[in-house]
C-alpha cells in the first residue's frame, strides 16, 4: 500500500469514528442553550442525548452483517453520508420534534460507522504489525474523541452557539467521505454474512429495551415501573434472540464462537472497558466539579493528564507490540486502570491536584494500552469473513459495558452521597445532592456537600476496580487445560 492511500484510508476511518463517538458527548453542554432558544422543558431535552445512544445501542450489533454481505465501504460510506445529512437536519432544525429527528438519523449512521471501522481495518490492512499500529490510531481516537466531547462542545457553543456543534460534522463528513471513496478498497463475503431477520429484530428489541431500562435506572432509579418493565422486556427478548441463534444456519451472532474461551473472555474485556474506563470520564467530571468545586471548563482541563496519556500510549501502540505481546500489553492495561479506580477510593475534597492529576495519566495509560489490545486481539481471534459481526460484538458489548456502568455505579454513587450527608444530619440532603446547588450555601454545608460527593464517588471507584481486577483474573488465570497452538498470529 502506498502512502497516500494509507494515510486517506486511516484518516478516514478515524475522522468517521471521530464524528460519532463525539456526538455521544457533545450534546451535553449544549443542551441549556438550546432549551432556550426552542423553549423546550429540560426534561425533554434529556431525549437529545438518550435517542442518540438507544438508536447507536439497538442497531450496532445488527449493522455488522450488512457490511459482511453488502460490502464493507459501501455501508461504511453509507454510515458516513447518513451522519453528514443528520447532522445538517440537526443544525437547521428550529423545533425539537426535528433535532430529535436528526439525532435518531446520526444514531442510526453511528451504528454502520463505529463498527465498520475494525472491519475496514482488518481488511485494508493484510499486514499484522501495520494492522496493529491503524488499530492503535484509531482506538485512540475512538477513546479522546469520547472525552473531548464536552470541551469541544463548549468551545463550540460559546462561539457559534449551539448549531455548531452539529455544523462541525458537515465539513469533516465531506472529507471522510472523499478520502475513504479513494482510499478503501471493497470487500464482502456474502456467502459467509448472517441472514437471520428474526435475530436482528429480536436483538434489536433486546438491546433497545436494555439501554432504555439502565438509562430510565440512572433517572428514575432500579425500582420505578419503567425501569423494571424494560429491562425485564430486554431480558425476555435476549433469551428469545439466544435460542433463535441456535438454531439458525447463518445467525447474527454465531454463539459458537463464544466457546472458545479467548474470544468470550477479551469480549468480556470490552464490557469491563466500558463499565471500569469509560464511564470515568463522567464520575471524574462529576467529582471534580461537585465533590472539589470546579467549574466544568476547569473540570476539563484538569482531565488532560488522562487524554494525553491515552493518546501517547495508543498512538504508540504498534511500536509497543513489536516488543511486547498483544496479551501482556492487555494485562498491563487492565492492571493500570484497576489500580488507578483503586487509588481514585482515596480521593477527597481536599486531595492535592498533582497527585489528583497522577492517578488520571495512570487511568489514561491503561486505557491507551487496553482499548487497542482489546480491538487486536478480538479481531485476530474472528474469522476474517464475519470481521463485520465481530467488530459489531466488541462495540456492543463496549457499549453495553458503559451504559450499565453509568447507570449502576451512578446509583451507587448518588445513594451512597446521600447517606453520608443524611448521617451528617444535611438539611435536605437527598435535595442538595441530586439537585442543583445553590451559591448560597454556608462553607459548612457546602463542604458537607463535597465530602458527601467525595464519598460517593470512592465507592463508585471501587466498583469499577474489582471488575477490572476480576477480568483480568478471569483471562490470565484460568483453569489449568492444554490450549492449542496456532502458528503465523499475533504472539498472544
Amino acid at each position: 500500500m502506498n502512502r497516500l492511500r494509507y494515510f486517506a484510508v486511516t484518516t478516514a476511518i478515524c475522522l468517521g469514528t471521530f464524528m460519532a463517538t463525539l456526538d455521544i458527548s457533545i450534546v451535553n453542554v449544549a443542551l441549556p442553550a438550546i432549551q432556550h432558544d426552542l423553549d423546550a422543558p429540560m426534561v425533554s431535552l434529556q431525549w437529545l442525548i438518550d435517542a442518540y445512544a438507544l438508536c447507536l445501542s439497538a442497531l450496532i450489533l445488527s449493522a455488522g452483517p450488512l457490511s459482511d454481505r453488502y460490502g464493507r465501504k459501501k455501508m461504511w460510506l453509507a454510515g458516513v453520508l447518513i451522519f453528514t445529512l443528520g447532522s445538517l437536519l440537526c443544525a437547521l432544525a428550529d423545533t425539537l420534534p426535528l433535532l430529535l429527528s436528526g439525532r435518531v438519523v446520526q444514531g442510526i449512521a453511528a451504528a454502520l460507522l463505529i463498527p465498520g471501522a475494525l472491519s475496514l481495518i482488518t481488511h485494508t490492512f493484510a499486514d499484522n504489525q501495520q494492522r496493529i499500529r491503524v488499530i492503535g490510531i484509531w482506538s485512540s481516537v475512538s477513546a479522546l474523541s469520547l472525552i473531548t466531547g464536552p470541551i469541544l462542545g463548549g468551545v463550540l457553543v460559546h462561539t457559534t452557539g449551539w448549531e455548531g456543534i452539529f455544523l462541525i460534522n458537515i465539513p469533516v463528513g465531506i472529507i471522510t467521505f472523499l478520502l475513504g471513496q479513494y482510499g478503501i478498497r471493497e470487500s464482502a463475503d456474502p456467502e459467509k454474512a448472517a441472514f437471520d431477520p428474526a435475530g436482528q429484530l429480536l436483538s434489536i428489541a433486546a438491546l433497545g429495551c436494555v439501554t432504555y431500562g439502565l438509562t430510565e435506572a440512572g433517572i428514575h432509579g432500579w425500582l420505578h415501573p419503567l425501569t423494571l418493565l424494560t429491562v425485564t422486556g430486554g431480558i425476555i427478548f435476549l433469551l428469545l434472540f439466544l435460542y433463535t441463534e441456535n438454531r439458525v444456519a447463518k445467525p447474527l451472532l454465531p454463539l459458537t464462537d463464544f466457546r472458545r474461551r479467548e474470544y468470550l473472555h477479551y469480549n468480556l474485556a470490552s464490557f469491563v472497558i466500558g463499565f471500569a474506563a469509560y464511564t470515568n470520564v463522567f464520575f471524574i467530571a462529576l467529582f471534580l466539579q461537585k465533590a472539589q468545586g470546579w467549574n466544568a471548563l476547569e473540570a476539563g482541563w484538569r482531565m488532560s493528564p488522562e487524554f494525553i496519556a491515552m493518546a501517547l500510549f495508543a498512538f504508540s501502540f504498534g511500536r509497543i507490540a513489536r516488543k511486547l505481546s498483544i496479551r501482556l500489553i492487555l494485562g498491563t492495561g487492565l492492571l493500570l486502570t484497576a489500580a488507578a479506580c483503586g487509588l481514585m477510593t482515596l480521593l477527597t475534597p481536599y486531595t492535592p491536584y498533582p497527585l489528583t492529576g497522577l492517578m488520571l495519566f495512570m487511568l489514561g495509560t491503561g486505557m491507551g494500552l487496553s482499548i487497542p489490545a482489546t480491538g487486536a486481539l478480538i479481531m485476530h481471534a474472528a474469522d476474517p469473513a464475519r470481521s463485520g459481526v465481530a467488530s459489531a460484538t466488541l462495540n456492543m458489548m463496549r457499549q453495553t459495558g458503559m451504559t450499565l456502568g453509568v447507570a449502576l455505579l451512578g446509583t451507587l454513587m448518588i445513594q451512597r452521597a446521600v447517606s453520608i450527608a443524611q448521617h451528617r444530619q444535611l438539611p435536605s440532603a437527598e435535595q442538595l445532592i441530586t439537585g442543583a446547588q445553590s451559591g448560597e450555601l454556608t462553607a459548612a454545608v457546602q463542604n458537607t456537600v463535597y465530602e458527601a460527593f467525595a464519598g460517593g464517588f470512592n465507592l463508585a471507584m471501587a466498583g469499577a476496580a474489582l471488575s477490572a481486577v476480576w477480568v483480568f483474573v478471569l483471562i490470565f488465570y484460568p483453569r489449568r487445560r492444554k490450549m492449542p497452538q496456532e502458528n503465523g498470529k499475533i504472539t498472544l
